[in-house]
């Protein structure tokens, strides 16, 4: 049994785990979990996990060879190191780590949707903006390997092999970090001058499932980390950590889960920037109006309101990205006169107006004038075309359980990823109209 035998480990390790709590695959939401045996109050320490057990790029058998070469390891995602020292304890057989590892004996039950067939994550999943994260992921994995991981591999035979240490395992690997690492958040200091902090593994902690409304939180100090209760637990009741505030669309593209309706409080939809100039310019009468949406919208990407990639983020009660919205809608809904007068003041005007509109809460929103209702309206229509299916088709669908119950587990993960983005939109209609 490989829960026996990774408890025994962590004992071993000194991490110390509380008698009220166990490690299940009984009762749990996903694979593993946490369980309460006894209740439990606001506060408590549910286990504790000191430094020298957590698996990292400083904690590997391999950190001195990572030390020296971390120059060459450098990349985008500043995970190299962390996959490479997994690449290793995960191969070695008498790896300090094997009895942790022994709790995935398989990596391919991982199914994040990096390893749907492309028809399948299209089908399914066109609309959300996942495609598009997956295509970039695998873009950069394949870049990562080619240039920094196999030239590494390579020029250390003794420890690697690339017919053993390939690129199939290494995308296995990458999810797994996905999924299942930590970043230790910034001291508030640090935050203009550092990158993120590397990520690590941490045994136990990686065990708890995530819900928007989570009853527990980890804990950093200088020796150990910790698990502490933030909400009271009933006996028998599941033990939920927090990944972050992850919309629906992240967690299915870099957990392999979603949060069905209407759980996930943080969800989110997009409207893709350019979407918006789409709308402006459909809107256009003449060439010359046409002209006009296209200096406002380099304007607005001078003033980096706006890019070619970006988009604008919605949530239930406002939107994410206010700002730039808000800005995108008045200075495309200028006349040749008012943008020529605000271009002049270099996109200034009087604070105090600027303050009340920047809250787009979504009361403010009912309140916006109606060119920049019109438009924003035009824009959620365009959205809600790019997906393959309605609302109420979706609706019809979680309302019959039969019928939701044929769906395949992909099938029923991106349904729910569609359905909250759909219902945000609408909502944003409404609001509107």
């Amino acid at each position: 049994d490989p829960i026996s035998g990774f408890l025994a480990w962590c004992k071993k390790v000194g991490l110390e785990l509380s008698p009220k709590v166990c490690v299940s695959r009984e009762g749990t939401v996903a694979d593993y979990g946490m369980l309460a045996t006894e209740d439990l109050q606001v506060g408590e320490v549910l286990f504790t996990i000191p430094r020298a057990a957590l698996l990292s790029q400083y904690t590997s058998s391999i950190q001195t060879l990572l030390q020296e070469a971390r120059e060459s390891l450098q990349s985008q995602s500043g995970w190299v190191p962390l996959l490479l020292a997994l690449l290793h304890e995960y191969t070695n057989s008498n790896s300090h780590w094997q009895p942790y590892f022994s709790l995935w004996q398989d990596f391919r039950s991982l199914d994040h949707p990096m390893f749907w067939p492309e028809e399948e994550r299209t089908r399914l999943l066109q609309g959300t903006g996942i495609p598009e994260a997956v295509d970039k992921d695998l873009v950069n994995i394949q870049l990562e390997y080619s240039s920094i991981i196999l030239p590494f591999i390579e020029s250390h035979p003794d420890i690697f092999d690339p017919k053993l240490h390939t690129l199939e395992l290494y995308k296995e690997l990458v999810a797994f970090v996905m999924a299942y690492s930590f970043q230790e958040p910034l001291e508030e200091d640090d935050e203009d001058e550092k990158g993120p902090n590397p990520p690590m593994m941490v045994p136990v902690a990686d065990i708890l499932n995530h819900v928007a409304n989570h009853n527990a939180n980890l804990e950093y100090a200088p020796k150990c980390l910790q698990m502490v209760t933030t909400q009271p637990i009933s006996k028998g009741q599941e033990i939920f950590n927090t990944y972050g505030q992850m919309a629906n669309w992240q967690l299915l593209h870099m957990y392999g889960f979603a949060e069905p309706y209407p759980g996930n409080t943080n969800d989110t939809a997009d409207i893709q920037m350019v979407t918006v100039r789409k709308a402006a310019l459909q809107r256009a009468k003449s060439e010359a109006e046409q002209q006009l949406v296209s200096e406002q919208w380099n304007f607005l990407c001078q003033l980096e309101m706006v890019g070619e990639e970006g988009a604008f983020v919605l949530g239930w009660d406002e939107v994410l990205t206010e700002e730039e919205l808000s800005m995108t809608l008045k200075v495309l809904c200028m006349s040749e006169e008012e943008f020529q007068q605000y271009k002049e003041q270099d996109g200034w005007e009087d604070d105090t107006e600027e303050e009340e509109n920047s809250i787009l809460s979504n009361e403010a929103l009912s309140r916006l004038k109606n060119p920049c209702k019109k438009l924003l309206y035009d824009s959620v229509l365009l959205t809600l075309e790019s997906y393959r299916s309605d609302l109420k088709a979706e609706q019809d669908l979680l309302n019959n359980e039969e019928a939701y119950k044929r769906l395949s587990r992909r099938e029923q993960l991106a349904l729910h990823v569609r359905y909250g983005q759909k219902r945000i939109l609408h909502q944003l209609l409404e609001l509107i109209q």
